[in-house]
């Protein structure tokens, strides 16, 4: 069984940075897309960023691009999700998912197993 664990949120100034890690257990696939979403309360869950296992390529919302870089380490099976200049905007849960069936890197539907999620707070 899948299990994602997500941690390294918190409060942070505006400008700063965070790294998210999500400690993924349990899976054994070759193809698949692992990622990151958040959800703000009353508002629809959406994708941050995304990367396809089988070659490596990532996605990133067009919000966070060039601030926030997504990267794994497969030897201690964490993805990690690293923000920087951080925006008040920023502030949500941010949640690791993954998508087992390959393809859609985002499609929310696809994307299964789900982490716990981890509150980042981005104020002065």
């Amino acid at each position: 069984q899948v299990q994602l664990v997500e941690s390294g949120g918190g409060l942070v100034q505006p400008g700063g940075s965070l790294r998210l890690s999500c400690s993924v257990s349990g899976l054994t696939l070759e193809y698949y897309i692992i990622g990151w979403f958040r959800q703000a309360p009353g508002k629809e869950r959406e994708v941050v960023s995304s990367l396809k296992n089988i070659d490596g390529s990532t996605d990133y919302a067009d919000s966070v691009k060039g601030r926030f870089n997504i990267s794994r380490d497969n030897d201690k099976k964490t993805l990690y999700l690293q923000m920087n200049s951080l925006k008040p905007e920023d502030t949500d849960v941010y949640y690791c998912a993954l998508n087992r069936v390959g393809w859609g890197m985002r499609m929310l539907a696809l994307f299964e197993v789900w982490g716990q999620g981890t509150q980042v707070t981005v104020s002065s």
